[in-house]
């Protein structure tokens, strides 16, 4: 990865059983920049989002994002509870070996009991899996492959094509917990409403707040998500994405059902966020014309495979991409 690329994946292979969803993708997203991903139904683009925000983990291949490598091939869901063996491997031969020194019958007796707490402590380990050691574990080389909140903590927001808003909560609740994972405050301070943790939650809100008026949603704050019209869900959405502080903001399908005033806006808000906040932006979108008039370059894909890249113009023109969406001319 170059110090003007963002995101850098290199050879992404997703397979589901026989199925490649997606097929040795290169693909780089430079700082600031506007990139859409195309391609018909079922050419892979969103299971390749996916894999970027973390959803699924790539057969092969490798994702670097703002410099570290996040996401890879693993076996996670195999090895990673063995993964938490480890401390209460010394524990146990602490414990074997100062029983060993003393007498045979207390010896037993420890191995025993670190056995059952080695069994304890790899049970919790796999449901619970502290941040403090996953973090141990992704320095030291053994875990690479990061899960969706990994990705949020690590500066990528998302919004999804079928809205996932808390529909009976309100505008400014939904923002809110999108900041969530952005708050200081421990369980403590929650629990005894400290100072500490009001003067949060005040400044949150006020944030919240100007997110709402930044996307277009000013004095809505105190409206359900469910009462709100199809094009200011759609905008909420986009807000409380914004509420992690992503530094890349990946957008599925952003203007999907929106009338062409609608349309018009949001690719007005698109070009703001990149502007305004220094974002950089990926999207899915099926509407040519947002894809043509925002986009500074244009990835094309079709049966998992990379076929077109370039500016929009570029791949006006390529043949492979006229040929995916419009058919081979007759012989």
């Amino acid at each position: 990865m170059t110090d003007a690329n963002l995101l850098d994946a290199r050879r992404v292979t997703k397979r589901f059983g026989g199925l490649v969803a997606v097929n040795g993708i290169d693909f780089t997203i430079p700082e600031r920049s506007i990139v859409s991903l195309i391609g018909p139904n079922g050419a892979g683009k969103t299971t390749f989002f996916n894999i970027i925000a973390g959803i699924y983990d790539p057969t092969a291949g490798a994702i670097r994002f703002r410099g570290r490598q996040m996401i890879a091939r693993t076996h996670r869901a195999f090895l990673e509870p063995f993964l938490w063996v480890g401390p209460a491997a010394v524990m146990a031969l602490v414990a074997a070996g100062a029983g060993l020194a003393r007498a045979p019958v207390t010896a037993v007796v420890a191995l025993g009991f670190v056995a059952l707490l080695l069994l304890i402590v790899m049970l919790l380990g796999a449901v619970a899996r502290p941040l403090w050691y996953r973090r141990l574990l992704v320095r030291a080389g053994i875990f690479r492959s990061s899960r969706p909140n990994d990705m949020v903590e690590a500066g990528l927001g998302r919004t999804f094509q079928n809205i996932r808003l808390f529909h009976n909560m309100t505008a400014l609740e939904n923002v809110l917990v999108g900041m969530h994972c952005r708050l200081k405050a421990n369980w403590w301070d929650a629990m005894l409403s400290t100072p500490k943790d009001r003067a949060e939650e005040a400044r949150a809100e006020i944030r919240a707040r100007e997110l709402l008026h930044l996307v277009g949603l000013r004095d809505r704050d105190g409206e359900l998500a469910k009462n709100l019209p199809y094009g200011d869900q759609r905008r909420l959405e986009v807000a409380r994405a914004l509420g992690s502080d992503p530094a890349l903001l990946l957008l599925d399908e952003p203007t999907a059902g929106m009338n062409p005033r609608e349309t018009q806006e949001m690719m007005a808000l698109i070009n703001k966020l990149r502007t305004e906040l220094g974002l950089t932006i990926l999207l899915i979108e099926h509407d040519m014309k947002v894809v043509m008039g925002i986009s500074d370059r244009v990835t094309v894909l079709d049966h998992g495979e990379k076929i077109a890249e370039g500016t929009p113009d570029e791949v006006r023109r390529n043949p492979r991409v006229v040929e995916a969406y419009l058919g081979a001319p007759a012989a």
